[in-house]
């Protein structure tokens, strides 16, 4: 038994690809961009050196 495809499904898809690249780069951009404000912010860099501190001094 063969299956078909549903009639809704259109059977030229080209460029879709292309806007999917385009939506999950901007997607990754965006998290790099929050993930860098969140990580070069005063509380989370001084429990960084905190955390360094005590990795280096043996006291945890």
């Amino acid at each position: 038994m063969k299956l078909r495809r549903p009639r809704w499904v259109p059977e030229d898809d080209a460029g879709m690809s292309t806007v999917e690249y385009a939506i999950g780069t901007l997607a990754a951009a965006a998290f790099a961009m929050v993930l860098m404000k969140v990580l070069t912010s005063d509380a989370v860099a001084s429990r960084m050196s905190e955390l360094v501190t005590q990795a280096l001094s043996g006291s945890f």
